[in-house]
């Protein structure tokens, strides 16, 4: 068997992974890829982020073509050639990945398409995708193996129906979109299930979403989520909250389901496909981990330091694997932490502020503290909000229904945290991380001129409410 030597293996070629190795290669190391995929992109590029993004902005186009008769412009029903939108789909997919192989190519980086699996602690064996096995040996690795979708435990029932099955799908294989069910029931109110059920309700299908918990986006800030819930209403046949899906039976052409409510009492419906959307785990799994030094929690996370580096000293693990929040961003950031420390630099993953983004329409962004949170702290905070209802931009893009919030010390006025829920509230929310991070206070954000007519000026008003002058809205400070 051959063997290569590298000074820094990277296993796992997502947002964290290709970042990873990309700026470990802009440093001068030398570097060696592994991921199954042909080019680098992971879960993110592949199979997440950006195709779900695309198929949320055709949708999208969709509902703003419906909207339009609200303000004189009225286009007849959509054709949709699904086909055709799961080309260009994986048209964008195919685009960037092939960029990202031209990008790995350009940095001289080594990149195998394969399956690593430890050998010890300075060493892992590749399963090629083609081709024989191969040793690396390496200096230092770091493990960005990502996450995969969460089955429900009563899907199969005692195996009648396979996890593979077509009229079951999950993250990954609802974004293939082989065609639109007349119905479809998606099971998990959270980020993902929203917006893969927003998709196939502008695309024709008739949603229905269940959730188990008392509301949707558990551990969002009760008054977004309520702007958000409030248009889903429109667009889902129904939202079922605090409700158990008990039982899942297939028939020959589609899947009947039992539900139980809060008060124990089942009913029963059916539906032409189901989406699982509970969550994802981490693929900490068949690694060859118990070769090594390194910790893995009950909850299958691997447990690292500031600097990203496990209990063996000569491995890192980032993104998904290494806990949450799951997002691509934060596996990025956590990469370049990651080759910092093994550069020998002083780093250290300390952010006080990771945005969070739910692509639905409208958007709902976070970062910081949320009033949520603080309430689950006992933290006591001032909340500054700005409703859209008063912004000149939201009306000309008949889009009233937002609010923006900062999240604020009261003693020192800091902004703490900011939430916005809107169209566009995912390109906003950088602004309020850079506020956190920074450690700026309310004033900084109020004096700081913002282009009119934008929706970005509904930060500076709600810093401005702060002081009980916002120009837009009447509240005297108390």
């Amino acid at each position: 068997m051959s063997q290569l030597n590298t000074q820094l293996l990277v296993t796992g070629a997502g947002p964290g992974g290709y970042a990873a190795a990309f700026y470990a290669a802009d440093l001068g190391m030398n570097v060696t890829l592994v991921d199954t995929e042909p080019n680098p992109g992971g879960v993110c590029l592949y199979r997440g982020c950006i195709p779900s993004k695309a198929l949320l902005h055709a949708a999208k186009v969709v509902s703003e073509s419906r909207d339009a008769k609200e303000f004189g412009i009225t286009f007849g029903e959509p054709a949709i050639d699904v086909k055709k939108l799961r080309d260009w789909k994986n048209g964008v997919v195919a685009k960037l990945t092939g960029g990202l192989g031209q990008l790995t190519k350009q940095r001289k980086i080594t990149f195998i398409q394969g399956k690593a699996a430890f050998v010890d602690s300075n060493t892992v064996k590749i399963q090629k995708t083609d081709g024989p096995p191969q040793n690396v040996r390496f200096e230092h690795a770091i493990l960005a193996t990502g996450s995969r979708p969460i089955t429900l435990p009563n899907v199969p029932p005692e195996g009648s129906l396979s996890a593979d099955s077509p009229l079951v799908l999950n993250s990954t294989t609802a974004l293939d979109i082989e065609h639109i069910p007349s119905s479809l029931l998606v099971v998990g109110g959270g980020y993902i299930g929203l917006e893969l059920g927003t998709v196939y309700a502008e695309l024709g299908s008739e949603v229905s979403v269940v959730e188990m918990t008392p509301g949707l986006l558990p551990g969002a800030d009760r008054d977004l989520v309520n702007v958000l819930e409030k248009r889903l209403k429109t667009i889902f046949k129904s939202i079922m909250l605090g409700t158990k899906v008990a039982k899942v039976e297939p028939t020959a052409k589609n899947v009947k389901v039992t539900f139980e409510n809060p008060e124990g009492k089942t009913s029963r419906e059916t539906y032409d496909k189901i989406l699982i959307s509970i969550g994802r785990r981490p693929n900490s799994g068949d690694l060859g981990l118990e070769n090594t030094k390194v910790t893995v929690t009950p909850k299958g996370f691997i447990q690292v330091d500031l600097q990203r580096r496990t209990t063996d000293p000569a491995i890192f693990a980032i993104g998904d694997v290494a806990g949450e929040p799951m997002l691509a961003h934060k596996a990025s950031h956590e990469g370049r932490v990651a080759v910092d420390a093994v550069a020998g630099r002083k780093t250290a993953f300390e952010p006080k502020a990771i945005p969070a983004v739910v692509f639905t329409d409208p958007e709902i962004a976070w970062c910081g503290l949320t009033e949520t949170q603080a309430k689950r702290e006992n933290r006591t905070v001032t909340v500054a909000k700005f409703p859209w209802g008063a912004s000149g931009r939201a009306m000309t893009l008949n889009r009233t229904d937002g609010l923006t919030k900062l999240i604020l010390d009261p003693d020192t006025q800091r902004v703490l945290g900011m939430a916005v829920v809107g169209p566009g509230a995912g390109e906003l929310i950088s602004e309020g991380v850079l506020a956190v991070e920074m450690g700026s206070v309310v004033e900084d954000v109020k004096l700081a001129i913002h282009p009119h007519p934008t929706t970005s000026e509904t930060i500076m008003e709600a810093a401005e409410s702060f002081f009980g002058h916002a120009t837009h809205i009447y509240r005297p400070k108390k």
